[in-house]
């Protein structure tokens, strides 16, 4: 856990994130191409080759960016270790972290687990602030399994964390689980968002969590292309009942039968720059190379674009 002293440091550091509006942040981290390609860490982190090379293995393998998992980070700075060097380790890698994996307990019912979970979510958001990361991702963690959702309930809080967000640049993206028997459906997290009516809502989508949850994957032609940044890529066998399938059944994108060419296409219609970021948990994948795992995820990501990109 941080102390104050640290906690201290973080605010300083924090602030310089928090001088532009969230739209220039945006901006700032928008190129022109349609998508950007972004390394999860739970991709290799069987391998357990720690966080630095994990961050370094996604930038010899040639991402643009990664997704830390939070819980990663906080092991680093707690084996006596600043967040300003692991900065400056990201920034000498040329690598941008796109988001931050969190399981804060924003929206649960119980006040006083909630009111700690945002106590922990604004200490989380202050570190990724300074490593100049500006999204985290907001689960439904901590909620209990089928228990109903209130949507007007769910999206005050959310309406919550996202002014949070703001104070650090560091924008909560709602994510929903399609195994968690609560948050599972991307419609479910489509009225969360509109009960938060809040500009900046946006929605962390992931290609399992659709077929998983049973969402399918035409409502994200619904979709404004403002309401996602990031995607979670992977695949799925055919060979596995969707009830029965877990995060571990997660397979290199093409490998499987997600309908990822239609997606890709949707999200190129949408407009603006996706990131396409790679979570697998495969147990298969952990017990080979990290950096030939990173290498062929990325190649497998690139084959998919580059056919949508030449009409094929």
């Amino acid at each position: 856990m941080l102390n104050r002293r640290e906690l201290l440091k973080l605010s300083g550091a924090a602030t310089l994130a928090t001088l532009l509006p969230g739209s220039l942040v945006r901006a700032a981290i928008t190129s022109k191409a349609p998508f950007r390609f972004c390394l999860n860490t739970s991709t290799i982190s069987g391998q357990q080759v720690g966080l630095l090379k994990y961050i370094d293995i996604a930038a010899q393998a040639g991402y643009d960016g990664v997704e830390l998992w939070v819980s990663d980070v906080k092991d680093y700075l707690d084996k006596g270790n600043s967040i300003q060097s692991l900065a400056t380790f990201i920034k000498a890698r040329g690598i941008t972290v796109e988001d931050a994996i969190s399981f804060t307990t924003w929206m649960v019912d119980d006040e006083t687990k909630r009111k700690d979970g945002l106590i922990e979510l604004e200490k989380e958001m202050k570190m990724m602030a300074v490593l100049g990361c500006h999204r985290i991702a907001a689960p439904p963690a901590g909620v209990e399994s089928n228990e109903p959702i209130n949507f007007q309930t769910a999206g005050k809080r959310y309406h919550d964390i996202l002014a949070l967000g703001r104070k650090y640049n560091v924008m909560p993206l709602l994510e929903f689980w399609g195994a968690s028997g609560t948050l599972y459906n991307l419609s479910q997290a489509l009225a969360i968002a509109a009960a938060a009516d809040d500009a900046d809502a946006r929605i962390l989508p992931d290609v399992y969590h659709l077929f998983r949850g049973g969402s399918g994957f035409n409502s994200l032609k619904l979709l404004n292309g403002r309401m996602i940044d990031i995607i979670h890529m992977n695949d799925y066998p055919a060979s596995k009942p969707r009830e029965e399938q877990t995060d571990g059944d997660r397979v290199y994108p093409g490998d499987g039968t997600a309908p990822l060419k239609q997606l890709l296409r949707d999200l190129m219609t949408m407009g603006g720059t996706k990131v396409l970021s790679l979570e697998l948990f495969n147990e298969n994948y952990w017990k080979q190379d990290a950096l030939l795992v990173a290498k062929t995820g990325l190649q497998k990501m690139k084959l998919l674009v580059n056919g949508i990109i030449n009409g094929k």
